[in-house]
């Protein structure tokens, strides 16, 4: 007990600088540049195509300030932030604002969302479309609306390259979804398909089905588009659920609904999806329409399955077994050589294996008394 405080001081004087050192490497500058990391790189470039910006960028997290009357559904597609910025080359002016959205899934819906019908599609970023001084187009995680004083031949070369001064996504972020694969395009009207994520963006379909039925809740991905057909005014709706058990039990929901009157309501699935057409559409017209759309189910190994050579305990029982062998044989191969090798060398060839003057191949000892 008397060795204790010692022992204390020893450890305190050993231990307290190396604290110390932590502190200060962990100081306000660290903490500091740990912050700094975790802001979010600006999206909108200082200049891009001769266009110089002008003023400062406005940045916000508010999903009010780019849309009040529809901020709940930006939110629903994963808003993260905004910036607005204007730009001027010589006496031209160019407005341009960036939302910024958790992945490519989300900016894909908003772009979907604000598209207006009838809208020119564009080669910009990863889809655009333009409508007179008004071009919107999105590239990974970012969704932008520019606004044109006097739109000129050039103008989409130089949206082309502020596209490509965006920030770059990569990983699973980059991701975009795969439900509109299945769209019919020969069949649906340019620049009329919308893809939902959440009940705010819904609500602005107007679809014959409640959203308690489609249920948010399990976060299925939802697409419409008008189908492009003479003497219809029919929409195609694809709602795709997490497992095909779920898409079965909504499929059979959405059949008990209340279809408008005078109008057709055709439901079937095909595996987690469910597809729907309403609207003043013949029937087989209707059924002609969803038979083209068929789930094709892929599978993809992205996890370790265990299976490589290294972690088969298979292959190390084999190999173990295999090494016992070769011990084996070389000790029998061994003890052949050493066992019989000399006597039978000895026998075949005297002169060269044993020396001469040896009588035998025992010892003897002539012990006389």
């Amino acid at each position: 007990m008397k060795l204790f405080p010692v022992i204390l001081l020893i450890s305190l004087a050993v231990v307290g600088p190396a604290l110390a050192d932590t502190a200060i490497a962990s100081g306000p500058g660290d903490q500091a540049a740990t912050a700094s990391s975790k802001q979010e790189i600006s999206i909108l470039p200082n200049a891009f195509a001769g266009w110089e910006l002008s003023g400062s960028v406005r940045k916000g997290i508010d999903a009010g300030t780019i849309d009040h009357a529809q901020s709940a559904a930006l939110r629903e597609y994963g808003f993260t932030g905004y910036e607005i910025a204007t730009y001027a080359q010589g006496n031209r002016k160019l407005t341009v604002r960036a939302a910024r959205f958790q992945d490519a899934t989300g900016a894909y819906g908003a772009f979907t969302f604000y598209r207006a019908p009838g809208t020119i599609p564009e080669r910009i970023g990863n889809l655009a479309a333009s409508d007179t001084d008004r071009v919107l187009f999105f590239r990974g995680t970012v969704l932008v609306e520019a606004r044109f004083d006097r739109v000129t031949a050039m103008s989409a070369s130089e949206l082309r390259e502020l596209a490509a001064a965006l920030p770059a996504v990569n990983g699973p972020a980059a991701n975009l979804p795969v439900l509109p694969n299945y769209l019919p395009k020969d069949k649906i009207a340019p620049s009329s398909a919308k893809f939902v994520l959440g009940p705010a963006a819904y609500a602005s379909l107007a679809s014959p089905i409640p959203d308690s039925i489609i249920d948010f809740g399990l976060r299925p991905e939802i697409l419409t588009g008008k189908i492009a057909q003479q003497d219809t005014d029919a929409t195609l709706l694809l709602i795709a659920y997490p497992t095909p058990q779920i898409a079965m039990e909504k499929m059979e929901a959405m059949r008990k609904t209340n279809p408008p009157p005078d109008a057709s309501f055709v439901v079937k699935r095909t595996g987690p999806i469910v597809k729907v057409v309403y609207g003043s559409i013949p029937p087989q017209d209707a059924n002609s329409l969803l038979a083209r759309i068929n789930y094709q189910a892929e599978v993809t190994w992205n996890e370790n399955t265990g299976l490589s050579k290294k972690d088969n305990i298979g292959n190390l029982v084999i190999a173990a077994l295999t090494l016992a062998g070769i011990v084996i044989v070389f000790s029998l191969g061994t003890g052949a050589i050493f066992g019989f090798a000399r006597p039978l060398a000895s026998k075949l060839f005297p002169r060269w294996v044993r020396p001469a003057g040896e009588e035998a191949d025992f010892i003897r000892l002539n012990l006389r008394k």
